[in-house]
């Protein structure tokens, strides 16, 4: 369990960089996300879970 909370503490470090150094670069991401469609967000998604697996399956066999 303190592994999980420490990921999920990170990811909401990492998250936060960006809107905090540069809130308009930022804005314009998530406006342009906001304006795509469903299925490239699903592919989206589907691509960055997969990554994160991958990711984390690699570091785990270390």
């Amino acid at each position: 369990m303190h592994s999980i909370l420490t990921a999920i503490a990170l990811m909401m470090v990492f998250e936060g960089i960006l809107p905090f150094v540069n809130p308009q670069l930022w804005r314009a991401a998530m406006l342009a996300l906001a304006a795509q469609s469903d299925a490239n967000l699903r592919y989206l998604g589907a691509a960055l879970m997969l990554s994160g697996i991958m990711v984390a399956w690699s570091l785990a066999s270390f």
